[in-house]
């Protein structure tokens, strides 16, 4: 339950703290006070579309707050703690800051979080409904989706279940499409695979073969080059004909200081290590005489390199830009090659997946149906019950489930399923259509909404709708916001009853014009106005008991001081009071 609502710099409200509590509130004032204002910051509070116009001018941020009294609300706690949010004292502070340039900002329990994490933790919390809602009542989809909402559980996991199968069905249909209208692009991109593999097969080459080779082919193409190089460094090294060479120089060397190792230590060290590079220069020159006598000229081992190396080189002109290249190449097209190849297998599959997801649906359709009919029956008593509350004790709500039968397809494809022996046209949510009928009066033919129901008949069709709806569900709060447009009179008084007598078992919060419906709240807001003349400034009071007989009179009359709108006003109030008195006890009022 909401405790409180904090408003600041939001639209014509510079500063104002609305305390709330169990039982109704109504909240009045007049035209362009602000009262909007408060429903447009619950609207932010459960996360809604922030507007930056909507922040007061001069301002450079507007600021909602509201105090949960978390209670029994489980869940609501465990979706706080989910946030990091923390519940202190069995309360939460949620609050919203919409920036005039810039971004908004959220925070649940003190954690600043998503917006989109706001209104998963707030949004289970309200049910809010304004005139806008009359409209959207008008469509099919809202219709299917108030009737689903009440039908409860077993209908909601149908529905969930058949929404994913569908899904999937969609996908299945759509790959299937593509695979047998792709056949021959299947089949020529198989046969393109099969001639490559089989010239990278016909050549088989290996992991780095083409970096070897191309080493090779130049060694033995400079072979008699590289044996006179090979030859000149042995003789430079160590000469054959006696003549200076590497060996002979350093033994000179070390033969020098060797004579003067007694002398200085530093010279012997010397000499060693000129020992050491006589020793490296044997050896080296040993390497260098080896690989001079390796080298011989093979022209046919030279031919068969250079014809290896242009097979190798047609592959990576076509293939990849290196063997290895041109391996994972030839890996991924076996593998593509295979799913190809399978392309009757792959289609059959298909069709049989196809097939048993129809079946599925088909049964759910069915599910779907027998559930929508059965709550259809129980949602338009209800409804029409409400109404005759509301002062239209003789109109009659029915809820119409219908079909839109499609000829017997060749092939099952498409948006149509065969449920209970017919072929039905059908969508994402099921086969059925669902219309809400008004008989406004006894023998009238029951009509559409949108063609059978006045502005203030739909009203009242609205909250008994909501009405309905709230006793089968679980929200602690309900907000409307001058549903009751349209309405007057005797239908106005009713409307303000049903609304007390809905707030017995939830919190309920109405911004209102009519003085009949505001006289039966626990709780009595009313939005002032005020302007310095240039700057126009809206605040928030609780009335007492004289404050309620004053704005029921300005409702009523238009002026606070009239004695027949005073009497009115006392008249209205007295004959609420014992709708007013039904609060559960220990429930106080404002």
């Amino acid at each position: 339950m909401l405790e409180e609502l904090r408003i600041s710099s939001l639209g014509v409200i510079d500063s104002s703290t609305l305390e709330l509590g169990p039982g109704l509130t109504v909240i009045t004032g007049e035209t362009g006070a602000g009262k909007t204002m408060v429903v447009t910051a619950l609207g932010l509070l459960l996360g809604g579309r922030a507007d930056p116009g909507a922040v007061r001018t001069g301002a450079m941020q507007a600021r909602v707050e509201g105090v949960v009294s978390a209670g029994s609300l489980d869940d609501f706690r465990d979706a706080v703690e989910d946030a990091g949010g923390a519940v202190e004292e069995d309360r939460v502070v949620l609050a919203r800051n919409v920036a005039a340039h810039g971004r908004s900002r959220a925070w649940v329990g003190g954690a600043s979080v998503p917006v989109a994490t706001l209104t998963e933790v707030a949004e289970p919390l309200v049910a809010v409904h304004g005139q806008s809602d009359q409209h959207r009542l008008l469509r099919a989809s809202a219709q299917r989706a108030s009737l689903d909402r009440f039908a409860g559980a077993g209908l909601a996991a149908d529905a969930e279940a058949y929404a994913g199968l569908w899904a999937e069905l969609a996908a299945t249909e759509r790959t299937l499409v593509e695979v047998v209208g792709s056949a021959r692009e299947r089949a020529r991109e198989a046969d393109q695979l099969r001639f490559g593999l089989g010239e990278v097969e016909a050549v088989d080459p290996r992991p780095g073969e083409d970096a070897e080779l191309a080493a090779e082919e130049t060694r033995l193409g400079f072979a008699d080059t590289l044996r006179t190089a090979a030859e000149q460094a042995r003789e430079a090294l160590s000469s054959e004909d006696g003549a200076a060479d590497a060996l002979a120089t350093t033994s000179a060397a070390r033969h020098a200081l060797e004579g003067v190792r007694e002398h200085d230590a530093v010279a012997g060290e010397l000499a060693d290590r000129i020992a050491e590079l006589g020793h490296l220069l044997v050896d080296v020159a040993g390497d260098v005489a080896s690989y001079a006598s390796s080298l011989e000229t093979d022209p046919g081992r030279l031919a068969h390199v250079s014809e290896r190396r242009a097979a190798l080189t047609a592959l990576t002109r076509k293939y990849g830009e290196t063997i290895d290249e041109v391996l994972a190449w030839a890996e991924d097209g076996a593998k593509r090659l295979l799913d190809l190849e399978d392309t009757g297998g792959h289609i059959a599959e298909l069709e049989t997946r196809r097939d048993r997801l129809r079946g599925e649906l088909e049964v759910l359709a069915s599910s779907l149906t027998r559930r929508r009919r059965d709550a259809a029956d129980r949602l338009g008593a209800a409804v029409s019950d409400e109404l005759t509350s509301l002062a239209m004790p003789h109109a009659t709500v029915t809820i119409a489930i219908s079909h839109n039968e499609v000829p017997t397809p060749e092939k099952p494809a498409g948006p149509q399923l065969h449920v209970d022996g017919r072929w039905l046209r059908a969508g994402s949510h099921g086969v059925d259509d669902v219309e809400f009928l008004l008989a406004a009066n006894t023998g009238a033919d029951a009509r559409a909404l949108h063609k059978g129901a006045s502005g203030g008949e739909l009203s009242r069709v609205m909250l008994a709708l909501e009405v309905s709806l709230a006793e089968s569900g679980s929200v602690p709060t309900f907000v409307f916001d001058e549903v009751d447009a349209g309405v007057g009179g005797k239908a106005a008084i009713e409307v303000g009853r049903r609304l007390a007598q809905l707030a017995r078992g939830s919190q309920v919060l109405v911004v209102t014009h009519l003085p009949q419906v505001a006289a039966y709240a626990d709780r009595h807001v009313v939005v002032h106005k005020s302007s310095d003349g240039s700057v126009t400034t809206s605040g928030l009071v609780t009335l007492d008991e004289p404050g309620r007989e004053r704005e029921l009179s300005r409702m009523l009359a238009g002026v606070e001081d009239s004695d027949s709108a005073r009497a009115h006003a006392r008249e209205l109030l007295d004959a609420a009071a014992p709708e007013r008195a039904c609060l559960p006890e220990g429930q106080g009022r404002g």
